[in-house]
């Protein structure tokens, strides 16, 4: 299983900027097959120019947020359905920016999950704990609770998910785990996809804290970090595809 890199753009980007970007991104690359699968997660409004920009290339599309429901009367919301007009391969689900500010559940972020896979996207399940959670010893019960309520949800097709940790007190902050505090999460959960699925090798657990081109390659050396979710340095192509050659 190749490592997944897979960027994170939240709110960022436009139109020239995007196109700058990408472009740069798919120079760097050249002819050469990466190491790892790549993906970019954009903003719903670029989905259409992200597709024609990485058409045919090694960079897949994935969105930042899916509606839980496929149809109706929500308005602003945006269904599976929709996302795969557009050829997303991946969706970031429960990132904790939408936990936090949209008061996003573990019941959302499970239904979310469901609704991607029901139409064929890979959702990137995001868990993880707060500072004040990792103060209180509450590390492995938090994503424990976070991803449990996934793998009910969606039942035999917990293989195809990704999960993603991103301990929310390194999310932006400049703070990273160590490389060992984040295989203690990671074998963590990936004891709990075991006990959940028959192919639990097949599920990428990907980390989300603040990996850089700096820290990837001791990041992604521990046994259970199969890749990384890339917040800012997905913004810079150089420092993406510094990551992307460190998965090998």
């Amino acid at each position: 299983m190749k490592p997944l890199i897979a960027g994170n753009w939240k709110m960022n980007g436009s139109l020239a900027a995007n196109e700058a970007l990408v472009k740069a991104m798919l120079d760097g690359l050249g002819s050469q097959t990466p190491g790892a699968d790549m993906a970019l997660c954009v903003p719903a409004p670029y989905l259409a120019q992200l597709q024609s920009l990485v058409s045919g290339s090694a960079i897949s599309l994935g969105a930042q947020d899916v509606s839980a429901h496929e149809q109706g009367a929500f308005t602003g919301e945006v269904s599976a359905t929709m996302l795969k007009d557009f050829a997303c391969r991946y969706v970031i689900v429960g990132h904790s920016e939408r936990r936090q500010y949209q008061g996003e559940t573990d019941l959302l972020v499970a239904d979310k999950a469901k609704a991607a896979l029901a139409q064929g996207i890979t959702p990137i399940v995001c868990v993880g704990e707060t500072l004040a959670e990792r103060d209180a010893g509450q590390t492995e019960a938090v994503v424990k609770r976070q991803l449990a309520a996934v793998i009910h949800a969606v039942a035999h097709c917990t293989s195809e998910i990704v999960v993603a940790y991103e301990p929310v007190w390194a999310i932006g902050t400049g703070k990273t785990a160590s490389p060992e505090q984040a295989q203690q999460v990671h074998a963590v959960l990936r004891a709990q996809l075991a006990a959940a699925t028959q192919h639990p090798e097949r599920v990428h657990i990907l980390y989300g804290g603040s990996m850089n081109a700096a820290n990837a390659a001791s990041l992604l050396a521990q046994p259970d970090i199969d890749g990384g979710l890339i917040g800012g340095a997905s913004l810079k192509s150089a420092d993406f595809l510094q990551i992307v050659a460190s998965a090998l």
